[in-house]
């Protein structure tokens, strides 16, 4: 992509996409947060499962870290819903030239600039990229 920020990043991020049990799309959250700014980057989690949950329409959802399961990476979550623990999204937290750019990919359906401008206005994110 000609105008990615992170080539490298982006194409990372194509792969996780690619055709599995449901159709997804993503986004790219850059943050300006330095590895040691974990609390903000939590709270900033928190904030992205709420818009991301808002926009797929899935009401209600909680952030689940995999503790419990060797599938799971280090920095790696995802948002499921309250009634049923149904998928919302699933989000990669990278370290990235000393601050953290945090992956999402979630169900095709929701409207990506919409969710994109509501993403751009949190606090600490300095920028969204839109994987397709």
């Amino acid at each position: 992509m000609a105008d990615a920020v992170d080539d490298d990043l982006y194409q990372r991020a194509r792969r996780l996409l690619e055709p599995g049990e449901i159709e997804l799309v993503g986004c790219i959250v850059h943050t300006g947060l330095a590895g040691e700014e974990d609390l903000e980057m939590h709270e900033l989690t928190v904030a992205i499962n709420d818009v991301i949950a808002d926009h797929a329409g899935k009401g209600e959802s909680y952030i689940y870290a995999g503790n419990d399961t060797e599938e799971f990476a280090s920095n790696q979550f995802q948002g499921k819903t309250l009634t049923d623990d149904e998928f919302v999204w699933e989000c990669q937290q990278l370290l990235r030239e000393g601050t953290f750019d945090l992956v999402f990919y979630y169900e095709v359906g929701v409207d990506q600039e919409a969710l994109a401008e509501d993403l751009d206005s949190l606090d600490h994110v300095e920028g969204v990229t839109l994987v397709p």
